[in-house]
Protein backbone atom coordinates (compact mmCIF):
# COMPACT_ATOMS: atom_id res chain seq x y z
CA UNK A 1 0.00 0.00 0.00
CA UNK A 2 0.81 3.71 -0.60
CA UNK A 3 3.59 5.23 2.16
CA UNK A 4 2.82 9.07 3.16
CA UNK A 5 6.06 10.65 3.51
CA UNK A 6 5.02 13.42 6.29
CA UNK A 7 7.08 16.86 7.33
CA UNK A 8 8.79 15.45 10.59
CA UNK A 9 8.90 17.67 13.94
CA UNK A 10 12.59 18.14 14.16
CA UNK A 11 12.78 19.95 17.16
CA UNK A 12 10.43 20.67 20.13
CA UNK A 13 9.51 23.81 19.30
CA UNK A 14 8.86 23.20 15.51
CA UNK A 15 5.15 23.78 14.45
CA UNK A 16 6.12 24.58 10.58
CA UNK A 17 8.84 24.55 8.69
CA UNK A 18 10.59 25.26 5.13
CA UNK A 19 11.01 22.32 2.55
CA UNK A 20 14.27 23.80 1.41
CA UNK A 21 15.74 21.04 -0.83
CA UNK A 22 14.79 17.75 -2.21
CA UNK A 23 17.17 15.24 -3.14
CA UNK A 24 15.18 12.93 -4.62
CA UNK A 25 12.45 13.05 -7.69
CA UNK A 26 9.63 10.96 -8.77
CA UNK A 27 10.87 6.87 -9.97
CA UNK A 28 13.86 7.07 -7.71
CA UNK A 29 14.15 3.84 -5.23
CA UNK A 30 15.42 4.84 -1.54
CA UNK A 31 16.34 2.66 0.97
CA UNK A 32 15.78 3.11 4.59
CA UNK A 33 18.50 5.32 5.98
CA UNK A 34 18.67 7.80 2.40
CA UNK A 35 18.51 11.59 2.86
CA UNK A 36 15.81 12.64 0.75
CA UNK A 37 14.94 16.01 1.97
CA UNK A 38 16.39 19.35 3.32
CA UNK A 39 14.35 21.13 5.96
CA UNK A 40 15.37 24.35 7.07
CA UNK A 41 13.63 25.07 10.90
CA UNK A 42 13.45 28.30 13.05
CA UNK A 43 17.28 27.56 14.02
CA UNK A 44 19.20 25.33 11.39
CA UNK A 45 18.88 23.24 7.72
CA UNK A 46 18.82 19.97 8.55
CA UNK A 47 18.33 16.67 6.55
CA UNK A 48 15.81 13.65 6.57
CA UNK A 49 16.24 10.38 6.63
CA UNK A 50 13.72 7.98 4.42
CA UNK A 51 12.46 5.33 7.35
CA UNK A 52 11.02 2.99 4.73
CA UNK A 53 12.24 1.20 1.38
CA UNK A 54 10.39 1.97 -1.89
CA UNK A 55 9.59 4.12 -4.85
CA UNK A 56 9.00 7.86 -5.04
CA UNK A 57 5.67 8.12 -6.67
CA UNK A 58 5.06 11.83 -6.37
CA UNK A 59 6.32 14.89 -4.66
CA UNK A 60 3.42 16.80 -3.10
CA UNK A 61 5.13 19.98 -1.68
CA UNK A 62 7.96 21.89 -4.14
CA UNK A 63 11.28 22.58 -2.85
CA UNK A 64 11.09 26.47 -1.35
CA UNK A 65 7.68 25.86 -0.01
CA UNK A 66 7.40 28.01 3.52
CA UNK A 67 4.79 27.16 6.43
CA UNK A 68 4.28 23.38 5.76
CA UNK A 69 2.93 21.96 8.90
CA UNK A 70 4.26 19.27 11.18
CA UNK A 71 2.84 15.85 10.09
CA UNK A 72 1.48 17.28 6.31
CA UNK A 73 2.24 14.51 3.75
CA UNK A 74 5.16 16.35 1.68
CA UNK A 75 5.50 13.13 -0.68
CA UNK A 76 4.04 9.37 -1.30
CA UNK A 77 6.43 6.31 -1.92
CA UNK A 78 5.11 2.92 -3.07
CA UNK A 79 6.34 -0.07 -1.06
CA UNK A 80 9.06 -2.40 -1.95
CA UNK A 81 7.57 -4.80 -5.48
CA UNK A 82 4.31 -2.87 -5.71
CA UNK A 83 3.68 -1.35 -8.87
CA UNK A 84 4.53 2.41 -8.42
CA UNK A 85 2.06 3.57 -11.80
CA UNK A 86 -1.03 1.95 -9.72
CA UNK A 87 -0.22 4.49 -6.86
CA UNK A 88 -2.52 7.47 -6.88
CA UNK A 89 -1.42 11.01 -4.76
CA UNK A 90 -3.72 11.57 -1.80
CA UNK A 91 -6.56 14.14 -3.08
CA UNK A 92 -6.93 17.51 -0.60
CA UNK A 93 -9.34 16.46 2.06
CA UNK A 94 -11.21 19.12 3.82
CA UNK A 95 -9.20 20.42 7.19
CA UNK A 96 -10.21 18.33 10.19
CA UNK A 97 -12.29 19.60 13.11
CA UNK A 98 -9.98 18.97 15.77
CA UNK A 99 -10.71 20.10 19.28
CA UNK A 100 -14.02 22.14 17.70
CA UNK A 101 -17.31 20.95 19.00
CA UNK A 102 -19.88 19.23 16.81
CA UNK A 103 -22.22 21.67 17.19
CA UNK A 104 -19.94 24.11 15.40
CA UNK A 105 -18.81 24.56 11.90
CA UNK A 106 -15.42 24.61 11.16
CA UNK A 107 -16.25 28.59 10.04
CA UNK A 108 -18.64 29.29 12.88
CA UNK A 109 -15.68 28.02 14.97
CA UNK A 110 -13.17 29.65 13.98
CA UNK A 111 -14.65 32.69 14.68
CA UNK A 112 -14.99 31.58 18.57
CA UNK A 113 -12.89 33.33 20.89
CA UNK A 114 -13.31 30.26 23.24
CA UNK A 115 -11.66 27.65 20.70
CA UNK A 116 -8.38 27.57 21.81
CA UNK A 117 -5.32 28.21 19.29
CA UNK A 118 -4.07 24.99 19.40
CA UNK A 119 -7.13 22.91 17.92
CA UNK A 120 -7.06 25.74 14.97
CA UNK A 121 -2.91 24.46 14.61
CA UNK A 122 -4.14 20.32 15.07
CA UNK A 123 -6.70 21.45 12.24
CA UNK A 124 -3.94 22.90 9.90
CA UNK A 125 -1.98 19.58 10.82
CA UNK A 126 -3.54 17.02 10.64
CA UNK A 127 -5.04 18.27 6.70
CA UNK A 128 -2.79 16.27 3.66
CA UNK A 129 -0.83 19.46 2.16
CA UNK A 130 -1.06 19.16 -1.83
CA UNK A 131 1.08 21.42 -3.30
CA UNK A 132 -0.12 22.40 -6.88
CA UNK A 133 2.50 23.49 -9.45
CA UNK A 134 1.32 26.03 -10.91
CA UNK A 135 2.24 28.23 -14.44
CA UNK A 136 2.82 31.59 -14.21
CA UNK A 137 0.75 31.80 -17.47
CA UNK A 138 -1.94 30.12 -16.78
CA UNK A 139 -3.86 32.66 -14.91
CA UNK A 140 -3.96 30.86 -11.72
CA UNK A 141 -2.91 32.33 -8.59
CA UNK A 142 0.17 30.82 -6.64
CA UNK A 143 -0.52 29.92 -2.88
CA UNK A 144 0.32 27.85 -0.55
CA UNK A 145 -2.43 25.69 1.15
CA UNK A 146 -2.30 27.40 4.11
CA UNK A 147 -3.03 30.73 2.86
CA UNK A 148 -5.63 29.72 0.46
CA UNK A 149 -7.40 27.69 4.24
CA UNK A 150 -7.19 30.96 5.87
CA UNK A 151 -8.28 33.06 2.87
CA UNK A 152 -11.54 30.99 2.53
CA UNK A 153 -11.89 31.39 6.25
CA UNK A 154 -11.92 34.93 6.14
CA UNK A 155 -12.93 36.12 2.98
CA UNK A 156 -10.24 37.36 1.62
CA UNK A 157 -9.48 37.73 -2.30
CA UNK A 158 -5.79 36.19 -3.12
CA UNK A 159 -5.85 37.90 -6.63
CA UNK A 160 -5.68 40.89 -4.46
CA UNK A 161 -2.11 39.76 -2.64
CA UNK A 162 1.50 40.00 -4.20
CA UNK A 163 3.31 37.01 -2.24
CA UNK A 164 6.34 36.77 -0.46
CA UNK A 165 6.93 33.32 -0.99
CA UNK A 166 9.18 31.74 -3.03
CA UNK A 167 8.63 32.64 -7.10
CA UNK A 168 6.23 35.14 -5.52
CA UNK A 169 4.03 32.37 -4.04
CA UNK A 170 0.99 33.73 -1.43
CA UNK A 171 1.89 32.65 2.09
CA UNK A 172 0.37 32.24 5.10
CA UNK A 173 1.56 35.10 6.57
CA UNK A 174 0.52 37.53 3.56
CA UNK A 175 -3.44 36.61 4.07
CA UNK A 176 -2.81 37.39 7.89
CA UNK A 177 -1.25 40.92 7.18
CA UNK A 178 -4.16 41.85 4.75
CA UNK A 179 -6.59 40.66 7.30
CA UNK A 180 -5.32 42.94 10.07
CA UNK A 181 -4.68 45.96 7.83
CA UNK A 182 -8.41 45.39 6.13
CA UNK A 183 -9.72 45.30 9.84
CA UNK A 184 -7.55 48.39 10.75
CA UNK A 185 -5.74 46.66 13.84
CA UNK A 186 -3.71 48.85 15.47
CA UNK A 187 0.12 47.93 16.64
CA UNK A 188 -1.40 46.93 19.76
CA UNK A 189 -3.64 44.10 18.39
CA UNK A 190 -2.63 41.12 20.05
CA UNK A 191 -5.30 38.57 18.35
CA UNK A 192 -7.61 37.45 16.14
CA UNK A 193 -10.60 35.85 17.87
CA UNK A 194 -9.87 32.67 16.07
CA UNK A 195 -6.37 32.92 18.03
CA UNK A 196 -3.88 33.54 14.66
CA UNK A 197 -1.75 36.32 16.55
CA UNK A 198 -1.92 39.05 14.22
CA UNK A 199 0.67 41.16 13.23
CA UNK A 200 1.95 44.32 14.65
CA UNK A 201 1.96 46.92 11.51
CA UNK A 202 3.14 49.98 10.76
CA UNK A 203 -0.13 52.59 10.53
CA UNK A 204 0.32 54.56 7.06
CA UNK A 205 -0.87 57.53 7.81
CA UNK A 206 2.13 57.69 10.15
CA UNK A 207 5.02 56.60 8.13
CA UNK A 208 4.59 56.33 4.35
CA UNK A 209 5.11 53.06 3.03
CA UNK A 210 7.51 54.56 0.15
CA UNK A 211 9.76 55.87 2.88
CA UNK A 212 11.06 52.15 4.54
CA UNK A 213 11.42 48.65 3.40
CA UNK A 214 9.43 46.05 4.38
CA UNK A 215 11.46 42.55 5.14
CA UNK A 216 9.60 39.94 5.59
CA UNK A 217 9.95 37.59 9.17
CA UNK A 218 11.98 34.53 8.72
CA UNK A 219 11.59 31.34 10.77
CA UNK A 220 14.19 32.13 13.09
CA UNK A 221 12.84 35.85 13.65
CA UNK A 222 9.24 34.40 14.22
CA UNK A 223 10.33 31.77 16.89
CA UNK A 224 13.01 34.26 18.48
CA UNK A 225 10.12 36.98 18.96
CA UNK A 226 7.16 34.32 20.57
CA UNK A 227 9.58 33.03 22.75
CA UNK A 228 10.74 35.50 24.25
CA UNK A 229 7.71 37.53 24.68
CA UNK A 230 6.26 34.68 26.57
CA UNK A 231 9.41 34.45 28.51
CA UNK A 232 9.05 38.50 29.90
CA UNK A 233 5.65 38.25 29.97
CA UNK A 234 4.80 34.66 32.00
CA UNK A 235 8.22 34.59 33.87
CA UNK A 236 8.92 36.62 37.11
CA UNK A 237 12.04 38.13 36.42
CA UNK A 238 14.95 39.57 38.72
CA UNK A 239 18.29 40.84 38.22
CA UNK A 240 21.24 40.56 40.86
CA UNK A 241 24.55 42.45 39.62
CA UNK A 242 27.73 42.48 41.13
CA UNK A 243 30.86 43.63 39.71
CA UNK A 244 34.06 41.22 39.14
CA UNK A 245 38.19 41.68 39.19
CA UNK A 246 39.70 40.14 36.26
CA UNK A 247 43.35 40.68 36.44
CA UNK A 248 44.00 37.00 38.21
CA UNK A 249 41.37 35.50 35.28
CA UNK A 250 43.42 37.81 32.76
CA UNK A 251 46.46 36.46 33.85
CA UNK A 252 45.67 32.97 34.20
CA UNK A 253 44.60 32.90 30.69
CA UNK A 254 47.74 34.42 29.50
CA UNK A 255 49.66 31.93 31.14
CA UNK A 256 47.48 28.77 29.87
CA UNK A 257 47.94 30.01 26.66
CA UNK A 258 51.82 30.13 26.57
CA UNK A 259 51.87 26.85 27.35
CA UNK A 260 49.27 25.34 25.78
CA UNK A 261 50.50 23.23 22.50
CA UNK A 262 49.85 24.48 18.83
CA UNK A 263 46.09 25.44 18.02
CA UNK A 264 44.44 25.54 21.59
CA UNK A 265 43.69 28.84 22.72
CA UNK A 266 41.69 29.81 25.38
CA UNK A 267 39.09 32.73 25.70
CA UNK A 268 37.52 34.65 28.40
CA UNK A 269 34.10 33.04 27.83
CA UNK A 270 36.00 29.79 28.15
CA UNK A 271 36.71 30.55 31.44
CA UNK A 272 33.84 31.74 32.16
CA UNK A 273 31.35 28.46 31.02
CA UNK A 274 33.66 26.78 33.23
CA UNK A 275 33.84 28.84 36.17
CA UNK A 276 29.57 29.15 35.90
CA UNK A 277 29.26 25.30 35.61
CA UNK A 278 31.37 25.00 38.51
CA UNK A 279 29.35 27.55 40.71
CA UNK A 280 26.23 25.26 39.72
CA UNK A 281 27.56 22.65 41.14
CA UNK A 282 28.27 24.53 44.50
CA UNK A 283 24.64 26.08 44.34
CA UNK A 284 22.50 22.90 42.92
CA UNK A 285 19.35 25.29 43.61
CA UNK A 286 20.12 27.44 41.16
CA UNK A 287 20.74 24.46 38.39
CA UNK A 288 16.87 24.31 38.30
CA UNK A 289 13.63 24.77 35.55
CA UNK A 290 9.89 25.27 36.99
CA UNK A 291 7.51 22.98 35.67
CA UNK A 292 3.83 22.56 36.59
CA UNK A 293 4.70 19.58 37.95
CA UNK A 294 7.43 20.91 40.27
CA UNK A 295 10.85 22.46 40.04
CA UNK A 296 13.23 20.01 38.33
CA UNK A 297 16.77 19.66 39.69
CA UNK A 298 19.59 18.93 36.98
CA UNK A 299 22.48 16.86 37.48
CA UNK A 300 24.96 18.35 35.13
CA UNK A 301 25.60 21.81 34.18
CA UNK A 302 24.38 22.17 31.02
CA UNK A 303 25.85 25.47 29.90
CA UNK A 304 23.61 27.18 26.98
CA UNK A 305 26.26 30.25 25.55
CA UNK A 306 24.36 32.85 23.01
CA UNK A 307 25.53 33.10 19.95
CA UNK A 308 24.54 35.78 17.09
CA UNK A 309 23.70 34.61 13.74
CA UNK A 310 22.78 35.89 10.71
CA UNK A 311 19.02 36.79 11.10
CA UNK A 312 18.87 35.80 15.02
CA UNK A 313 20.20 34.38 17.96
CA UNK A 314 20.55 30.74 18.76
CA UNK A 315 21.97 29.41 22.30
CA UNK A 316 24.46 25.64 21.73
CA UNK A 317 25.29 24.19 24.82
CA UNK A 318 28.03 22.30 26.61
CA UNK A 319 26.93 19.40 28.14
CA UNK A 320 28.34 18.42 31.71
CA UNK A 321 31.00 21.36 31.24
CA UNK A 322 32.02 21.01 34.60
CA UNK A 323 33.44 17.69 33.98
CA UNK A 324 35.32 19.28 30.66
CA UNK A 325 38.53 21.10 30.84
CA UNK A 326 39.38 24.21 29.23
CA UNK A 327 40.53 22.96 26.04
CA UNK A 328 37.71 20.41 25.55
CA UNK A 329 35.18 23.30 26.06
CA UNK A 330 37.33 25.75 23.46
CA UNK A 331 37.41 23.06 21.09
CA UNK A 332 33.22 22.32 21.24
CA UNK A 333 32.58 25.91 21.78
CA UNK A 334 34.82 26.99 18.17
CA UNK A 335 32.99 23.98 17.13
CA UNK A 336 28.76 24.88 17.84
CA UNK A 337 29.70 28.76 17.42
CA UNK A 338 31.05 28.32 13.51
CA UNK A 339 27.81 25.20 12.37
CA UNK A 340 25.80 27.93 14.31
CA UNK A 341 26.39 30.99 11.85
CA UNK A 342 26.19 27.97 9.09
CA UNK A 343 22.55 26.86 10.81
CA UNK A 344 24.09 23.18 11.15
CA UNK A 345 23.56 22.54 14.23
CA UNK A 346 21.10 19.61 15.13
CA UNK A 347 18.58 20.16 17.66
CA UNK A 348 20.00 18.16 20.50
CA UNK A 349 22.92 20.62 19.99
CA UNK A 350 20.98 23.76 21.21
CA UNK A 351 18.34 22.34 23.09
CA UNK A 352 18.33 21.42 26.88
CA UNK A 353 20.58 23.55 28.68
CA UNK A 354 20.07 24.34 32.57
CA UNK A 355 21.87 27.56 32.30
CA UNK A 356 22.46 30.47 29.87
CA UNK A 357 25.86 33.02 29.23
CA UNK A 358 25.16 36.10 27.21
CA UNK A 359 28.57 38.27 26.36
CA UNK A 360 28.51 41.35 24.70
CA UNK A 361 31.76 42.71 26.64
CA UNK A 362 33.39 42.40 22.79
CA UNK A 363 31.36 45.50 21.66
CA UNK A 364 32.05 47.92 24.56
CA UNK A 365 28.55 46.94 26.91
CA UNK A 366 29.45 48.00 30.58
CA UNK A 367 25.79 46.24 31.89
CA UNK A 368 22.89 44.54 30.65
CA UNK A 369 20.42 42.36 31.51
CA UNK A 370 18.81 39.27 29.39
CA UNK A 371 15.79 37.79 29.40
CA UNK A 372 15.49 33.89 30.65
CA UNK A 373 15.40 31.40 28.00
CA UNK A 374 13.09 28.82 29.65
CA UNK A 375 12.53 26.66 30.15
CA UNK A 376 16.57 27.25 32.26
CA UNK A 377 15.52 29.19 35.74
CA UNK A 378 18.62 31.66 35.03
CA UNK A 379 20.99 33.49 32.58
CA UNK A 380 24.23 35.54 33.09
CA UNK A 381 24.73 38.51 31.23
CA UNK A 382 28.18 39.20 30.90
CA UNK A 383 29.36 43.21 30.53
CA UNK A 384 33.44 44.71 29.84
CA UNK A 385 36.34 44.69 31.33
CA UNK A 386 37.90 48.10 31.69
CA UNK A 387 40.58 49.50 33.80
CA UNK A 388 39.42 51.74 36.97
CA UNK A 389 40.43 52.46 40.27
CA UNK A 390 40.27 49.84 42.96
CA UNK A 391 40.60 49.29 46.63
CA UNK A 392 42.89 47.04 47.97
CA UNK A 393 42.34 44.62 50.62
CA UNK A 394 44.83 46.98 52.79
CA UNK A 395 42.97 50.08 51.72
CA UNK A 396 45.68 51.35 49.03
CA UNK A 397 44.03 52.33 45.84
CA UNK A 398 45.67 50.84 42.53
CA UNK A 399 44.08 50.21 39.24
CA UNK A 400 42.31 47.05 38.14
CA UNK A 401 40.18 45.58 35.42
CA UNK A 402 36.53 44.88 36.67
CA UNK A 403 34.07 43.52 34.66
CA UNK A 404 30.17 43.76 35.52
CA UNK A 405 28.19 41.21 35.50
CA UNK A 406 23.74 40.43 36.04
CA UNK A 407 22.19 37.31 36.97
CA UNK A 408 18.58 37.60 35.97
CA UNK A 409 16.57 34.87 37.72
CA UNK A 410 13.40 33.20 37.21
CA UNK A 411 11.48 33.73 40.66
CA UNK A 412 9.24 30.80 40.81
CA UNK A 413 12.32 28.81 41.18
CA UNK A 414 15.00 30.84 42.50
CA UNK A 415 15.07 33.42 45.48
CA UNK A 416 16.86 36.09 46.07
CA UNK A 417 19.50 34.47 48.61
CA UNK A 418 19.98 31.29 46.34
CA UNK A 419 20.98 34.02 43.11
CA UNK A 420 23.21 35.46 45.41
CA UNK A 421 25.15 32.49 46.92
CA UNK A 422 25.25 31.79 42.70
CA UNK A 423 27.09 35.01 41.63
CA UNK A 424 29.36 34.70 44.99
CA UNK A 425 30.53 31.27 43.90
CA UNK A 426 31.18 32.39 40.52
CA UNK A 427 32.65 35.57 41.49
CA UNK A 428 35.02 33.56 43.21
CA UNK A 429 35.92 31.01 40.74
CA UNK A 430 36.57 33.53 38.56
CA UNK A 431 38.85 36.12 41.08
CA UNK A 432 41.01 32.91 42.24
CA UNK A 433 41.23 31.36 38.92
CA UNK A 434 43.40 28.33 40.29
CA UNK A 435 40.48 27.22 42.36
CA UNK A 436 38.82 26.00 39.15
CA UNK A 437 41.54 23.53 39.58
CA UNK A 438 40.61 22.13 43.00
Amino acid sequence: MPINITMPALSPTMEEGTLAKWLVKPGDTIEAGDVIAEIETDKATMEVEAVDEGVIVSILVDAGTEGVAVNAVIAVMAEEGEDASAVAPPEPTAPAKAGVSETKSPESAAGDPGVRRENRTNEVASTPVKLQTLDAGDGRIKASPLARRIAALKGIDLSALTGSGPHGRIIKKDVVLRQAQDEGVSARAPASPDGLILPQILDDRVYDPATYELVPLDGMRKIVAKRLTQSFMQIPHFPLSVEIALDRLLAARKGINDAAPEGVKISVNDLLIKASALALMVEPDCNASFSDLGIAYHKGAHVSVAVAIEGGLITPVIRDAQDKGLAQISAEMKDLASRARDRKLKPQEYTGGTFSISNLGMFGVKNFASIINPPEGMILSVGAGAKQPVVDADGTLGVGTVMGVTLTCDHRVIGGAEGARWLNAFKGFVEAPASMLL
